[in-house]
């Protein structure tokens, strides 16, 4: 046994080492230095060498579960973490992709990507049909090297999920395993087909498929239709190659696969409003802290700016620590949109969680500080995370992962025993709220940071009466206007002051019902007799609502059966000339509901039902001015039909 390296300070002893290790400890000590991540001490790489040098390694990479014991013990803890790592590191430049094809597995880092939460070894040795796993490693390949390349692993989780469950079928039941693409039929596939389909029914667990401690996963309906939608592509996409020709795979085979059908897709809702008290209650909250914080790294400061903000989850903890402004005296906060690409958004936020966040870049800069024994550079507070975790984060650039934040929200969430909620859903509760409280469509896209309005629905959970509510926000001009058809609540183009001001309208003030819209005549609707004698539809006062589109579209309908039944040609284009400005206006509304993602919506829901009209027109009716012909009519002996009417309402 040789004599131990002697100590120097600053300095690792190298010497006696094989060259390829000596290489391999210098690169990953500079690697490591790349990387915003903890420090390594230069004692524990001694230690690693050392232990090195005495049982004769030739790399890194010769180190498996025995040596690890043995350096365990010679050296470190950490010396067993430094191996694993620089291994991990070093493997995808001492295996070619053509070698993973060969032994069953991808690495992503052989095609520059790196999926979030994911890792960069991706294993398809589960699937023990060699044409199959090919397959599957050739298309997951064009994937990664796709410029599209998604940058979650649900696509390559859904596609490994597939091989398997196909693959472990054919094991049990096709000839030969399966292991012979030219034996397989299409009963095969029927047979496949039938056994996820009843596995789906009756809730078994997967024939190959494992959850995330081992578990058998159930088959639900989700995983049934990925598992026959990436098995779908695959096949065809082999076929379309000519792939499948050379394995001499029946084309018969692969078009018994049929469709997914459509996809469940299960949006979480908002807090309940009892859910929501409890997650925003002060002794609660102090409990989040206390409990399951009690190094306070910002669990509780986190969770409150998610609820307010609406932000997702990783981007509040992602935030930086110079993430705080005021412009014009309003406190502002800058954070990245990763998800969608949207990086330094600002955004208004209360002054309560304004200074909540300062409170909390206090704390960070306080923690850096007993950390290094020194106060911040100005280089090094700009690199800085607002939430930085405490696990090899000298430097405080690594912020909190989501998994930290998970074990302390979720254990805190069963202890109030409210039922199984996760963060995410106040965002879902925000959005919600925007849209009752008024907001478009296009403004909720715009808030939560969404690069589509379909994206945005899906985060909308609205009752009949709530989205009546935002119908009647939408307002174009009337058929009697000089502008039909014009949105006026939702200006497609910027206002000026002035401009704004004329056309700003308040519903509850400044507006009353009237049948298939509303009226914005002001003594009329501060109670005053209508001096048009109530001739709505050909007067510039009246305006269009969302919630009336059905009503008008019916009235559009029987005035082209009018037009159609008329005796001459005469009478046709006349009746088509006087309803045109009706249409117009018609035609507006539908286009401003369509600009503003509400058009199914307005068409889905019936916001007009007989009894709202008798309301509506009711209404209209009862002023000031007409009480006392109202009274006269109370007066008189009710008919049957009147009766007939009054109990429909």
């Amino acid at each position: 046994m040789s004599a131990p390296a002697a100590l120097r300070p600053a300095q690792v002893n190298l010497r006696g080492l094989h060259p390829l290790l000596r290489a391999e400890i210098k690169w990953a000590m500079f690697a490591h230095t790349q990387k915003a991540h903890g420090r390594w001490e230069l004692v524990t790489w001694q230690g690693l060498a050392n232990f090195a040098r005495e049982y004769g390694l030739q790399s890194l990479t010769d180190v498996g579960p025995d040596e690890e014991r043995l350096l365990r013990k010679a050296a470190s803890r950490e010396a067993v973490h430094i191996v694993r790592a620089v291994t991990g590191w070093l493997h995808p430049l001492y295996v070619t992709p053509a070698e993973t094809r060969e032994l069953g597995y991808v690495l992503t880092e052989h095609f520059g990507r790196k999926l979030t939460g994911r890792s960069v070894h991706m294993d398809l040795t589960g699937v023990s049909q060699r044409w199959l796993r090919d397959l599957i490693w050739d298309h997951l390949a064009a994937i990664l090297r796709s410029p599209n390349c998604p940058r979650s692993g649900g696509t390559f989780d859904d596609m490994r999920r597939a091989g398997l469950e196909l693959g472990t079928f054919l094991e049990l039941h096709a000839p030969a395993g399966g292991h012979d693409p030219q034996a397989l039929t299409a009963e095969h596939m029927h047979q496949f087909v039938a056994d996820q389909r009843q596995r789906e029914r009756e809730g078994l667990v997967s024939l190959a498929a494992r959850g995330v401690h081992g578990k058998p996963s159930i088959v639900t309906a989700n995983t049934r239709q990925r598992v026959f939608h990436r098995t779908r592509r695959l096949l065809r996409g082999a076929l379309e190659s000519g792939e499948a020709e050379r394995l001499g795979l029946s084309r018969a085979f692969i078009a018994a696969m049929p469709a997914p059908g459509g996809m469940v897709r299960r949006s979480r809702p908002p807090f309940a409003d009892g859910v929501a008290r409890a997650l925003a209650d002060e002794v609660n909250l102090h409990r989040l802290a206390e409990t399951y914080d009690p190094f306070d790294r910002g669990l509780r400061d986190a969770w409150e700016t998610i609820i307010v903000t609406g932000r997702r989850c990783s981007e509040v903890l992602q935030l930086r620590l110079d993430c705080l402004g005021r412009y014009g005296g309003l406190p502002m906060l800058w954070h990245d949109q990763t998800k969608v690409g949207n990086y330094d958004q600002a955004l208004r936020v209360p002054e309560r969680v304004h200074q909540l966040l300062q409170a909390r870049q206090g704390k960070t800069l306080t923690l850096f500080e007993a950390r290094n024994n020194r106060p911040h550079t100005t280089g090094e507070r700009a690199q800085m995370a607002l939430f930085p975790t405490n696990i090899r984060n000298r430097d405080g650039r690594q912020p909190l992962s989501y998994n930290w934040f998970h074990k302390g929200f979720k254990p805190w969430i069963d202890e109030l025993d409210i039922g199984r909620w996760v963060p995410h859903q106040a965002r879902h509760s925000l959005a919600t709220s925007l849209l009752r409280a008024g907001a478009s469509l296009t403004h909720v896209r715009r808030y939560l940071g969404h690069v589509s309005e379909r994206m945005a629905e899906h985060y909308i959970h609205l009752t009949q009466s709530d989205l009546e509510d935002v119908l009647q926000h939408v307002w174009v001009s009337g058929p009697g206007s000089a502008s039909l058809g014009e949105l006026l609540t939702e200006p497609a183009t910027p206002l000026t002051r002035e401009q704004a001001q004329a056309i700003a309208i308040d519903l509850s003030r400044r507006s009353t019902p009237a049948e298939g819209g509303f009226c914005t005549f002001q003594p009329v609707v501060d109670g005053g007799a209508c001096p048009w004698n109530l001739d709505c539809h050909n007067c510039d006062k009246f305006v269009l609502s969302g919630a009336d589109l059905l009503y008008w579209r019916r009235k559009r309908e029987q005035w082209r059966l009018l037009a159609e039944g008329a005796p001459d040609d005469a009478t046709a284009d006349y009746l088509h000339a006087y309803f045109e400005p009706t249409a117009r206006a018609i035609d507006g509304l539908e286009r401003a509901l369509a600009g503003l993602g509400l058009l199914d919506e307005a068409l889905a829901m019936d916001m007009r039902k007989p009894q709202d009209y008798f309301q509506r027109v009711w209404s209209t009716a009862f002023r000031a001015t007409d009480l006392a012909a109202v009274h006269d009519a109370d007066e008189t002996e009710a008919t049957d039909s009147d009766l007939d009417v009054m109990e429909s309402v």
